[in-house]
Parts: structure tokens; C-alpha cells; sequence
């Protein structure tokens, strides 16, 4: 990062500098393991939630920091600037934290908020399923009402955090009333020896090695009745749909991060690389293509501290959300390409960090909605 956002403080910054330690003292040294397993050691959860680190925007009556949506983008840059493509934080804090928040009832967010921000469980939110990607109404997963429980019958899958996850936020359908009107949320308390509950495959990705994404499968799974979010049938869609700008400001955060990193990378690969007696640096083509990716580091940034700046004063609209999440998606991806061409052959080693950038950037333009339905969101608002 060249400047401090304008968003930040001295306590940001210092949350910056415990962020920064942990992912380069305690996660880096153990992502060759994570990706070797397929999934981080929970281990690292609880150690971040002992940090302090977990949870941060979660008010301190239920075990959280007390802090704002700005503690959790700090947290997610500094995952990106480390390198560290494994801990599923920006799923954990700030989506699945803030459905229970928003959404549940004071006895369940007293029960529930504690364990999430304590690392002691791991949280997982499943909507996508084989059939039903980015249009959630599709979803066909049931629930079925019986007595003092839910029925949980389906499957979900490309879920993050499902190989490690606890406590798990469930999109499914609770009527046969067609599109969005019967779908609910309903939580789920899980572990490898829950009764109608299988975790499937960790699924191979092109990129983000180490962080588990991973199938679901439900047979008769028995949830709490009371567990329904909202306390009422239907609302689920609605629900989504006002947590969904955050997700996608999250994502919007990763892109600008990797923008920033693979920036970074590539200028101290370039003044230190000599080719034809003199720098790689020195080339005209090198000076402009880097010049080009700083100028859309720059704009990127300007539009996310404004995006960002809306947020904490709750006025970011569905529309700007998913113009910073396509935006900075897409440009993620054109920087990673441009920056890794300049490497040449050592960009494509999987030793050198540019190549899991590269990689690693590319899912961007497809979780938190696929950018394509970014762009209808927007052209929804002219």
C-alpha cells in the first residue's frame, strides 16, 4: 500500500501492524501444510481470535472488538499483502458475524457471536448449490417443518470454510412457493459426527490452494426451528440481499489488495532483473506497463476508500457495491496478467508469488455474485 487510506487511524494502523505479524509470523510458515491438507489448521483461528483479530466489527457485549467494517478491510489487506491465500477470515468476520448480528435473536447472538470471535468455531455461509450459482432462487435444498425442528435435505457446494466450519448460516427452501418468497435462513451447529450432515470433497481449485472450498450434503438433517433467521419463514432472500453489498465490498477490498501487491512485486522484480546490461526497469515497455498498472492502482483505490467511506456512514447503495466489485475484479485480474508478463518464464513458476496472484485473482470475478449480474445490478439503477 503507497498511503494510508483516508478511512484509517492510528488505531487502524496499529490493528494493521498485529495483523501484518500473524500473517507473515504464524499463517506463512504453515501454508505449504494448509495446501498440502487442503484446508487451514483451525488452530489459527482460535490464535487470531486470542489477537484479537476475529470479529472485530462485532460489538464487544457478545465477545466481539467493538470496532467497525474498517478493522475487518485492514485484516483482509493484510492477509492479501502477506501472501496468504489459505485463512477464510472475510467469510468468518465479515459475512458470517454479521447475518447473526443483524438477523438473530439476542439469546442466539450471546451463544453464537462469542465462539465465532474466539476462533473456538468456524463459520461458513452456504448458499451456491450444483444448479443454482448466482441466481439463488433456483436453490432447491428443503426444510421441512417437523414439530420443534427443520429438515434438512440437498447439497451445497464451492462452499468456503466448509471443510472446517462449526457453525454454518443455510439458504434453503421452505415452501413451495416459487422464485425468492420460500426461501429462508436457518443455522446449523456442526461437526464430522452430526447426524445428517457430510462434509463431501475439498474441491481442486485453479487458485486460493489451502482454503478449503468444499461440497455439502444434507440428509435429514435436524435444525432447530428456532434457528430461522428472522424468526419467520421467506425472509431469507430479502436478508441476503442487504447483507450481499458488504460481501461484495469485501471482494472489492481483496481485488484492490492483490492490485496493490502484484504492483509492488513487480516493480522490485523489474529494478532488480537485468536484461541487455541494464535493468528490466529501464525498458520503455516495462516503465509504461507498470506506469499503467499504478495509475489503475490509484483509481481503484480512490473509488474503494469512497466506497468503503459510504459504508461506515451506512449510505453505500446495492448499485455502487456492485460497480467496486466488477470494477475492481476485472482490473484485478488485467494487473495480475500485465504484471506476470514482465516476470516472463519466472512468472509462470509456481515459486515465485506472481503466479498465485494470478491465479489466485481470477475466482474474483465470479464468487459474491458473478460480474455479469454486477452489471445488471447497475444497469438496474440508471
Amino acid at each position: 500500500m503507497t498511503a494510508r487510506p483516508r478511512w484509517s487511524s492510528d488505531e487502524l494502523e496499529q490493528v494493521r501492524g498485529l495483523a501484518a505479524t500473524y500473517f507473515t509470523k504464524e499463517v506463512l510458515p504453515n501454508v505449504p501444510k494448509h495446501v498440502a491438507q487442503g484446508h487451514p489448521d483451525k488452530a489459527l483461528y482460535r490464535r487470531a481470535g486470542e489477537l484479537g483479530l476475529l470479529c472485530m466489527s462485532i460489538p464487544e457485549a457478545y465477545g466481539g472488538g467493538g470496532g467497525t467494517f474498517a478493522h475487518e478491510a485492514v485484516l483482509t489487506e493484510e492477509q492479501v499483502r502477506a501472501g496468504d491465500p489459505t485463512m477464510g477470515f472475510a467469510v468468518h468476520c465479515s459475512i458470517v458475524a454479521h447475518y447473526v448480528l443483524a438477523y438473530a435473536s439476542e439469546a442466539q447472538k450471546q451463544k453464537w457471536l462469542p465462539k465465532l470471535a474466539s476462533g473456538e468455531w468456524v463459520g461458513a455461509i452456504a448458499m451456491t448449490e450444483p444448479g443454482a450459482g448466482s441466481d439463488l432462487q433456483a436453490i432447491s435444498t428443503r426444510a421441512v417443518r417437523d414439530g420443534d425442528f427443520y429438515r434438512v435435505s440437498g447439497s451445497k457446494t464451492f462452499i468456503s470454510n466448509g471443510r472446517v466450519c462449526d457453525f454454518l448460516i443455510l439458504a434453503v427452501r421452505t415452501s413451495d412457493v416459487k422464485g425468492h418468497a420460500g426461501i429462508s435462513l436457518v443455522c446449523a451447529e456442526v461437526s464430522d459426527t452430526t447426524p445428517g450432515f457430510e462434509r463431501g470433497r475439498i474441491l481442486e481449485k485453479l487458485g486460493g490452494h489451502g482454503q478449503d472450498t468444499t461440497e455439502l450434503f444434507f440428509d435429514d438433517l435436524h435444525v432447530p426451528a428456532v434457528n430461522l433467521l428472522g424468526g419467520e419463514e421467506g425472509k431469507g432472500f430479502a436478508q441476503l440481499m442487504s447483507q450481499l453489498p458488504q460481501e461484495r465490498l469485501s471482494t472489492a477490498i481483496l481485488a484492490q489488495a492483490s492490485i496493490d501487491r502484484a504492483v509492488d512485486l513487480t516493480v522490485e522484480y523489474t529494478k532488480q532483473r537485468q536484461v541487455f546490461g541494464k535493468p528490466l526497469f529501464a525498458l520503455q515497455n516495462t516503465r509504461f506497463e507498470l506506469a499503467e498498472c499504478a495509475t489503475l492502482r490509484r483509481v481503484g483505490r480512490a473509488f474503494l476508500d469512497e466506497c468503503i467511506e459510504r459504508h461506515l456512514a451506512g449510505e453505500l447503495d446495492v448499485a455502487s457495491a456492485a460497480m467496486a466489485k466488477y470494477w475492481l475484479t476485472d482490473q484485478a485480474c488485467i494487473v495480475a496478467d500485465r504484471c506476470l508478463q514482465l516476470f516472463g518464464g519466472y512468472g509462470y513458476m509456481k515459486e515465485y508469488p506472481i503466479a498465485h496472484l494470478f491465479a489466485d485473482t481470477r475466482v474474483m470475478r465470479i464468487f459474491a455474485g458473478a460480474n455479469e449480474v454486477m452489471k445488471e445490478l447497475v444497469a438496474r439503477s440508471l
